[in-house]
């Protein structure tokens, strides 16, 4: 079945590839016989916009986004509860919510001939996911970060010459220097605890930067959020805990609790600078903030 298609790009994706990429989709999805119309803008807020506006005026049977996981997270901001299926070609420098989608994460042919397959027979062949809903009025679909964690994602989106997980480290590194233990007071559910930790995170998948696996038992299609909490940690504690989260063991550290619940509200007790959460990688509000998971929220092609 010939379907329609529009093709979000970030052509700044993945050091430049994302124009390309952008480019080799369109041509093998036209090639497929399928009618794709490309879009693309210099910035999130006006690819969003411009997605928002086609999709309002014409309505296509799926969107393909090509870029990192900012640009996913952009789609799923306007595709979430809609039922139009997203597809994801990714060219990001993590490309995190691929890969905990199961899909190709490190080679954009490969992602585009998934796509291919997918809208190869009479029906697209699409799975649904969860997505989560936040007070601030936004929509994510990875991981939501927003204590030290947000520290370094904060430094890492400000670090252009490093990709992928050394980014991350890098930004690990240096943020250390000023880590220091916040009180946060925390719902999970109805269950309300007050807390001194430097990490928190919500995850509805289970990898951030990369492949570091902070919520490693996370599924994107369980109707559950998982919750990490750290709680105070010296600098050298914390160093010794980050190669721990590429395989997921740093749960079984004592400083460590892991939490699950579907609504959980984040906020703080202490009168320091105001903390900015952090979802799929980009700033979202300040605290405090609620999130909710919506089971099947997202329709992801392949």
């Amino acid at each position: 079945m010939a379907a329609r298609l529009v093709v979000a790009v970030n052509p700044a994706a993945g050091r430049g590839r994302g124009a390309e990429s952008g480019r080799r989709a369109v041509d093998a999805l036209r090639a497929a016989g399928h009618e794709a119309h490309g879009l693309d803008a210099p910035d999130a807020a006006r690819l969003e916009a411009l997605l928002r506006d086609r999709i309002r005026r014409d309505p296509p049977d799926a969107v393909v986004v090509v870029g990192g996981d900012g640009t996913v997270h952009l789609a799923v901001n306007v595709l979430a509860q809609t039922g139009t299926p997203l597809g994801i070609v990714p060219v990001g420098t993590g490309n995190d919510l691929a890969r905990c989608l199961g899909l190709p994460h490190e080679d954009p042919g490969a992602a585009i001939d998934r796509l291919l397959t997918a809208l190869g027979g009479e029906v697209p062949r699409t799975r649904d996911v969860d997505a989560v809903r936040t007070s601030a009025g936004r929509w994510f679909a990875g991981m939501l970060s927003a204590g030290f964690d947000a520290a370094v994602n904060a430094r890492a989106n400000r670090m252009q010459r490093l990709s992928g997980t050394p980014r991350y480290v890098a930004a690990v590194l240096l943020e250390v220097l000023g880590l220091r233990p916040r009180a946060y007071r925390i719902t999970t559910d109805r269950d309300t605890r007050r807390l001194e930790a430097v990490l928190v995170t919500v995850g509805n998948s289970a990898s951030i930067g990369g492949g570091m696996r902070l919520t490693p038992d996370a599924r994107m299609d369980d109707g559950l959020l998982d919750v990490l909490l750290a709680a105070p940690l010296k600098r050298v504690q914390l160093l010794r805990l980050l190669p721990k989260v590429f395989d997921g063991s740093h749960v079984l550290d004592e400083h460590v609790e892991m939490l699950r619940g579907r609504v959980v509200t984040i906020d703080t007790d202490d009168r320091g600078p105001a903390i900015t959460a952090y979802a799929d990688g980009e700033p979202l509000a300040p605290l405090p903030l609620t999130v909710e998971v919506v089971p099947g929220a997202l329709r992801v092609l392949g």
